[in-house]
């Protein structure tokens, strides 16, 4: 009973993160730009300090 309960809620899930993204309207633009806070932000390497710390 616990095994079927687990594997359809993984499942739910599964297909609820799929359905939300099939049905975003900026997947299908191509000139769609990200958000602004996604270019300000700069990334660095896993474990690595910022500089100047």
């Amino acid at each position: 009973m616990i095994d079927n309960f687990a594997l359809a809620l993984s499942h739910g899930l599964l297909l609820l993160a799929a359905w939300r993204l099939v049905r975003r309207a900026d997947l299908d633009d191509a000139s769609a730009a990200p958000p602004p806070a996604a270019q300000a932000k700069a990334r660095r390497p896993f474990g690595k300090a910022p500089s100047g710390a």
